[in-house]
């Protein structure tokens, strides 16, 4: 069970959205390498990063930044936001980023998806964001009209490597995941799931791991309000 610290990036800060709403975020103090240093230092191993501003530019943004992280710390890193085309995917892989994220531009364009995959095998993690069943995009401000499941299974034999599941209306909520979406989606999936949104005590962490097909949750919020303590929270990895 791998656990993965959050680090949200807006304008080079450490920032949590609400629902992914940006006029809804709070912006920390502590700059996102020392923020990845804090995870490295407390024995944590991966890292999920998201590049906001990239996520509404369509550009790496932050390049700099995670590759500083990376460099630094040796974290196997998956990065998201705004990920549209090969060259930035190639950025990423070239800065040593172990997984890189595929959202919007995957769900807009299968092929896309294909490719990639193809290309940097066993290197793309698919995100999907779903609300009430549907997989939203662009930053989640317009719906797909996709099924989440009907879209899963139509691309389940691409090769993804790693499947990030979010359910949007508990993102930043600290009401606990989804688990019941979350494990339809974990036994039609071809590749192992990550669990993400919502995630607010260690009992959630736990719960996670009795799911089949979960290869690990993510932790945003819950961290950086001081709901769950870092130390509390790194007995469990790899436990």
């Amino acid at each position: 069970m791998k656990i993965f610290p959050a680090i949200d990036i807006k304008d080079k800060k450490c920032v949590r959205l609400v629902k992914g709403d940006f006029d809804n975020k709070t912006e920390y103090k502590m700059s996102p390498v020392e923020q990845a240093g804090k995870y490295k230092d407390h024995g944590f191993k991966n890292l999920h990063i998201v590049d906001l501003d990239g996520a509404l530019t369509g550009e790496t943004v932050n390049l700099d930044i995670i590759q500083d992280i990376v460099g630094k710390f040796n974290l196997k890193v998956e990065v998201g936001g705004g990920i549209r085309n090969s060259n930035s995917i190639q950025k990423y892989i070239d800065a040593g980023v172990e997984k890189v994220i595929l959202g919007s531009a995957a769900i807009k364009d299968k092929n896309f998806l294909k490719e990639s995959c193809k290309k940097f095998q066993n290197q793309i993690a698919l995100g999907l964001d779903a609300k009430n069943g549907y997989l939203s995009v662009s930053g989640w401000k317009e719906s797909s009209n996709q099924l989440t499941l009907d879209y899963l299974k139509e691309v389940n034999d691409y090769g993804v490597s790693r499947l990030i599941y979010t359910d949007i209306n508990r993102d930043g909520m600290k009401q606990n995941p989804n688990f019941e979406e979350t494990q339809k989606v974990a036994d039609t999936s071809n590749c192992p799931v990550i669990i993400s949104g919502g995630v607010s005590s260690i009992d959630d962490i736990k719960k996670s791991k009795s799911l089949k097909n979960i290869e690990g949750i993510i932790v945003g919020k819950a961290i950086y309000d001081g709901d769950i303590k870092l130390e509390e929270l790194a007995k469990e990895i790899d436990a």
